[in-house]
């Protein structure tokens, strides 16, 4: 209630609301800091698998999702997602990662992404999904990472330079620095590369070297690729590069491009068909059963 004490008028503001999921699903964060590459520290929200009515076989070990935030200078909220519970309700945890270069752990965290871009993001999201693993939290055969945007860039970049993961998903992601940073997005971000990466006149092999897209010949493992045909900040044609480039390898994967979508998706139809994709890529590489869900057609 609003009271105005002047003239005693009230009113409401706030009431009781309907969860759109009971709030049984819902899953417990746990706030985590890790130790990375050089001592430093890593902050991370881990999600542990959880439903109501199931628990798991024996003692067999959950697979665990690696979420990599967009920004990429920006954080992971800590915030009630339905996404999250989406995939914890069927098993499958979630560690969101603020790696290095994230913001609100101060200035010197934050500037560990100067020029480390596809470097430090990369080092610690994978010290996270492995000490999830050393721990005796995440099954260290059934580790996959997300995310979208910059996010998506990391998740792309993690599955082109390290053999942490089974598998992944991308999403509207960044992956040849090279044409992002010489027009293919728009003015606000034209410039960022300057410090994520450095100076383009004066390390333009970095540009190319960091980029996904220039090895796409060394992934090895399932993934998904999900994109907006209309957005202007990370093109679909960042995609068709990174596809061209993976050439005729028997890699599965799917590539999913939706029409009327932008930099993110917007339409309920197409964040369903997205998350059922995503679940069914894990289903089949982690060996899950989950009820009701369409089976993703992967190419080889």
């Amino acid at each position: 209630m609003e009271l105005d004490v002047g003239t005693g008028h009230a009113r409401v503001i706030g009431a009781e609301h309907d969860d759109a999921v009971d709030p049984a699903y819902y899953p417990e964060p746990q706030i985590r800091t890790f130790t990375g590459p050089d001592g430093r520290d890593i902050h991370a929200h881990i999600y542990p698998p959880h439903h109501p009515g199931c628990v798991a076989p024996g003692d067999e070990l959950p697979p665990y999702v690696v979420w990599a935030h967009g920004g990429p200078t920006a954080r992971a909220p800590l915030v009630l997602d339905l996404e999250i519970a989406y995939f914890t309700s069927r098993g499958i945890g979630i560690a969101e990662v603020d790696y290095g270069g994230s913001t609100g752990y101060g200035r010197a965290y934050r500037e560990r992404l100067r020029e480390q871009w596809g470097v430090v993001d990369v080092e610690d999201c994978a010290a996270v999904a492995l000490a999830l693993a050393d721990e005796g939290t995440a099954d260290r055969d059934r580790l996959a990472v997300r995310g979208g945007s910059a996010g998506g860039w990391t998740a792309a970049a993690s599955l082109t330079t390290t053999d942490v993961y089974a598998c992944g998903t991308i999403k509207y992601p960044i992956l040849d620095l090279t044409g992002w940073g010489t027009g293919e997005t728009h003015d606000f971000e034209s410039q960022y590369l300057e410090s994520l990466i450095g100076p383009l006149a004066e390390v333009p092999a970095r540009y190319a070297e960091r980029s996904p897209a220039t090895h796409a010949d060394r992934l090895t493992v399932p993934f998904l690729l999900l994109q907006g045909l209309d957005d202007v900040i990370c093109p679909p044609v960042q995609c068709e590069r990174f596809l061209a480039r993976l050439g005729d390898r028997p890699v599965p994967h799917a590539y999913l491009a939706f029409e009327g979508e932008g930099h993110g998706f917007r339409r309920a139809e197409t964040m369903v068909r997205a998350l059922e994709a995503e679940l069914s890529l894990y289903a089949q590489v982690f060996g899950l059963n989950p009820p009701d869900v369409p089976t993703l057609e992967l190419d080889t």
